[in-house]
């Protein structure tokens, strides 16, 4: 694997910018995929291992690698649902049976779904907030990984990133949260643009 995608090895000298007009256009017109437009195909072994390995790729201050990945699909995204379903109906007993399936059927989304898990070290000399940070990298690499691969992708948190009994069948530690989880397929339609910062209003100089 290593050898087919060229990845560096521990002290090789490496490029410091990688001058791409197509990255560029790739990075102005980024646009995440409700995970509602999303079906099979998916990335197959060899393209999820990819992903995943330029996902982890982020600065990382001290290397401290504050997030582990847990990987859905297949069958496995159903036997979850009916974690995500019980936790539903412990929260919302009064919801009908068509609310209950959405939520059982939510993984099913997409032909694969990644929990990314922020995993910090409070105890680190680095700071814990830099470590937090860490983790959204990852999640916006993945994105950008997924769509170099040709696949679109949505990157979500929801209520079930927030469940404690969710968490449980996650088999978090004391500590671990869920930064997100991505859902990555290919899309059945063509996300629109959505309303994009105003910049003048968000960029300042300091000292005018």
């Amino acid at each position: 694997m290593a050898d087919r995608h060229n990845y560096p090895e521990l002290g090789d000298i490496l490029p410091s910018c990688y001058p791409s007009e197509a990255t560029l256009e790739m990075l102005r017109r980024r646009r995440s995929c409700p995970a509602d437009f999303l079906t099979g195909p998916g990335p197959d072994a060899a393209q999820l291992e990819d992903i995943l390995t330029i996902a982890a790729r982020v600065p990382d201050h001290r290397r401290v690698v504050p997030f582990r990945f847990v990987v859905f699909e297949g069958d496995a995204r159903a036997r979850f649902g009916a974690v995500l379903k019980k936790a539903f109906l412990k929260n919302e007993p009064e919801a009908d049976d068509a609310k209950a399936a959405y939520e059982e059927n939510r993984f099913l989304r997409a032909p694969v779904v990644i929990a990314v898990i922020s995993k910090t070290d409070p105890s680190h000399r680095t700071p814990e907030w830099e470590q937090i940070l860490c983790a959204g990298a990852v999640c916006q690499n993945m994105l950008l990984a997924a769509s170099a691969h040709g696949f679109a992708a949505q990157w979500l948190t929801e209520w079930y990133a927030y469940d404690e009994a969710v968490l449980g069948a996650l088999g978090l530690a004391m500590g671990e949260k869920i930064a997100g989880y991505v859902y990555i397929g290919t899309a059945k339609e063509d996300p629109k643009e959505r309303g994009r910062p105003d910049m003048p209003s968000i960029v300042s100089r300091w000292g005018e």
